[in-house]
């Protein structure tokens, strides 16, 4: 356990790196913490602090840096966030994907880091299906989802179907089939080909195909934004192997969904230091995430990726605001 001294002087030495990024010298430390005590008073201490992990000496210099420990004692226990300073942003109700996408801009403008957003998880349902004609055996295909998507698909068939036609097949598909999922609708569609005239029984078979492509493509969608920031980042920018495992990390999308995956089995703001767990295997990285809902439920995941050395407190209100946006603006899109 650490006594209060110990405690003070380590979350002033984590402030004092995280604004400067420089390792932080006793006498820096001692200004910095108020603290009225000797340069080797100072000393002992910071020796307590390494030996139990918490900070450590870059070869280069005398001064001290939090390790991966010494942050997570910092955010666990340490740490204060004052609510509001972001609350005047919006996220208007739209298109659960356009609402997504500016989520991802939003996290990134505000945090000067990554903003990642893990997509809901759609339903393989339709609610409305529309043909329109493009030119002779050329059709656009306009699925709705109960989320309020709208997918659009072109379809080449090889026969000129008329826009009576197109309205006849689109009025059965919406009388017949809304509320099942794809797979439902293409199994039934096999049953009923017989009563169907065989032309519009081709054009619902198609339709259902592409209806099942344009889906699933969206199914769990990483959207990233802001990459290049870390370019600004001297943590990164000093070190080109950092930055290299950095924008493996974002190209590899399915390895960030597991990361936010984790993040969404929790209520609230959570926090992932790099290299204390294999939860973010990089050293470099940390990561502020939360989940966000739909009509109070947990539909997916959204988060800030910077540098271990962040200003922790910002990034959790920045989180959190941006989630309750982002969960306002899906639900009240109906």
């Amino acid at each position: 356990m650490l006594d209060d001294r110990a405690k003070l002087l380590l979350k002033a030495l984590v402030e004092r790196y995280i604004a400067d990024g420089q390792p932080v010298g006793s006498r820096t430390l001692s200004k910095a913490s108020g603290l009225e005590l000797s340069p080797a008073t100072i000393r002992n201490v910071m020796s307590d602090l390494e030996a139990l992990g918490l900070i450590v000496s870059p070869h280069t210099s005398a001064g001290r840096i939090p390790t991966a420990r010494g942050y997570r004692l910092f955010v666990d226990t340490m740490l204060t966030v004052q609510q509001g300073q972001f609350a005047s942003h919006s996220l208007a109700p739209d298109q659960p994907q356009k609402v997504i996408s500016n989520a991802a801009n939003l996290l990134s403008s505000l945090s000067q880091f990554v903003g990642v957003v893990i997509a809901p998880r759609r339903s393989s349902v339709f609610r409305h299906i529309e043909f329109l004609r493009l030119s002779e055996r050329r059709l656009l295909v306009i699925i709705v989802t109960p989320e309020g998507d709208v997918q659009n698909r072109v379809i080449f068939t090889e026969v000129d179907y008329s826009q009576a036609q197109l309205v006849e097949a689109a009025n059965y598909l919406n009388s017949n089939y809304v509320g099942l999922a794809i797979e439902q609708v293409r199994e039934r569609l096999k049953n009923e080909v017989e009563s169907l005239r065989s032309e519009i029984a081709s054009l619902m078979q198609a339709a259902v195909a592409v209806s099942s492509e344009a889906i699933a493509e969206t199914q769990g969608d990483v959207v990233i934004s802001g990459e290049r920031n870390l370019l600004a980042v001297t943590d990164f920018s000093s070190d080109m192997g950092h930055l290299r495992r950095a924008f493996e990390l974002f190209e590899q999308k399915a390895q960030l969904m597991r990361l936010l995956d984790v993040a969404g089995q929790a209520e609230g703001v959570r926090i992932f230091i790099g290299g204390e767990s294999q939860v973010v295997p990089f050293e470099d990285l940390s990561i502020v995430s939360s989940p966000y809902e739909v009509d109070g439920q947990v539909v997916g995941t959204l988060g800030v990726i910077g540098p271990t050395r962040m200003a922790y407190d910002r990034m959790i209100q920045i989180v959190d605001i941006t989630s309750k946006l982002v969960s306002n603006a899906l639900s009240h899109h109906k």
